[in-house]
């Protein structure tokens, strides 16, 4: 005959000793399972993350003077540039300077929607920028206008650079400045196509004043 051991009662309020024994095992190896994948996660997300850096910079597009340039969002085209030593800004007043003025002529359309161009910056052959100059008014550049769809408009943009600057410089072109910051935005890199001799040459022969003025 089989003998038979009695199971214990259960208690009131209660699991059996066997029943509980065995959830306590579960969540364990429930809980190491879940933080091996979480320790996983997380060494993955800081493997693929982006730096600030990564994901503040700038999609660029290059081209030479004359080229029509597609950032995809808008078009940018140099046409032309010129130096002067002065810039006449109104009938009352002109602008002069101990360097050289480049002044950028640049036409521009956008693609699915209006805007607008930042002041460009002009990047030297050794890596340093110079801003746009802001001792001619942005309203008297290309950045006042709107770029609208499939249509050129065009207009001037002034830097006041050391002669030294000149050779092998690019001008970059964008969109101005937000307070949101986008990943990625395109912008604009044009290769002006200046050796050291055509710098030279350049900024031997600067007019004396550029006017904008209209007449």
């Amino acid at each position: 005959m089989t003998a038979v051991q009695p199971r214990p009662a259960a208690r009131p309020g209660g699991r059996r000793g066997g029943g509980s024994g065995s959830g306590r095992g579960g969540s364990r190896a429930l809980n190491a399972l879940l933080g091996l994948l979480l320790a996983a996660g997380a060494v993955g997300l800081q493997t693929f993350a982006l730096t600030e850096n990564d994901t503040g910079a700038p999609l660029t597009y290059t081209g030479a003077k004359g080229q029509d340039v597609d950032a995809r969002r808008f078009h940018v085209r140099l046409d032309s540039f010129t130096a002067a030593k002065a810039i006449r800004t109104s009938s009352v007043r002109t602008v002069e300077t101990d360097n050289v003025f480049l002044v950028v002529n640049a036409s521009a359309k956008s693609v699915l929607k209006p805007y607008h161009l930042g002041q460009p910056t002009l990047l030297t052959e050794d890596g340093h920028r110079f801003a746009a100059t802001d001792r001619v008014e942005s309203t008297a550049t290309l950045a006042a206008t709107w770029m609208q769809p499939d249509i050129w408009v065009s207009g001037r943009f002034f830097f006041e650079v050391p002669a030294s600057a000149l050779p092998g410089a690019k001008v970059v072109f964008g969109l101005p400045p937000s307070a949101l910051v986008e990943p990625y935005q395109p912008e604009v890199e044009i290769d002006l196509g200046l050796d050291e001799r055509a710098a030279r040459d350049l900024a031997a022969k600067p007019q004396d004043v550029y006017s904008i003025v209209k007449k």
